[in-house]
């Protein structure tokens, strides 16, 4: 499959607000049905100089689409500079086909070869056994577990924290 990994761009957000209310996607981040298009087209205008976002695009007969989005953000305080949260997702038609494994690998070479952050974070719901074997083999560890960190289908669940370290 060919897709481009690139900056994202304003309009990119109607893509980006699809796939965050898509079932598939939908319960393995903290998207939910409703979410509104102003919503992804704010959270697109008001990234910061410490937020680095990625879409992976898809060309179908000269249809572009953006099918997974990968968030690398810096935190701002003086004294945590030399770590970032990460954040992801696939388009669930797309999903399986090394494209988050391609999103996650842009943004760690980011961080650790030209932003020389020291550690990258994330967290996951404890039943999302694909991700965290994809966080495991880029060097995540998991940390700790946050006990009723979300609702998912009607249920509080546990997410992990994970984190990989470059030092």
């Amino acid at each position: 499959m060919n897709y481009i990994i690139r900056p994202i761009r304003f309009e990119d957000a109607e893509d980006v607000n699809e796939m965050r209310r898509m079932d598939g996607v939908r319960e393995t981040i903290l998207g939910i049905k409703s979410e509104r298009i102003n919503k992804t087209e704010d959270f697109i205008k008001n990234l910061g100089p410490n937020d680095y976002v990625f879409v992976a695009e898809v060309n179908n007969n000269g249809v572009r689409k953006v099918v997974g989005v990968v968030g690398l953000h810096v935190n701002s305080n003086p004294r945590c500079r030399h770590s970032a949260s990460i954040g992801i997702m696939v388009h669930k038609d797309y999903q399986g086909m090394g494209i988050g494994k391609a999103l996650l690998e842009e943004v760690l070479d980011l961080a650790d070869n030209w932003l020389k952050l020291v550690r990258v974070e994330l967290c996951v719901f404890v039943d999302n056994d694909r991700a965290i074997n994809l966080y495991e083999s880029l060097g995540f560890q998991i940390e700790g577990t946050k006990k009723y960190a979300a609702i998912k289908n009607g249920k509080y669940v546990d997410e992990y924290l994970m984190a990989r370290y470059n030092i």
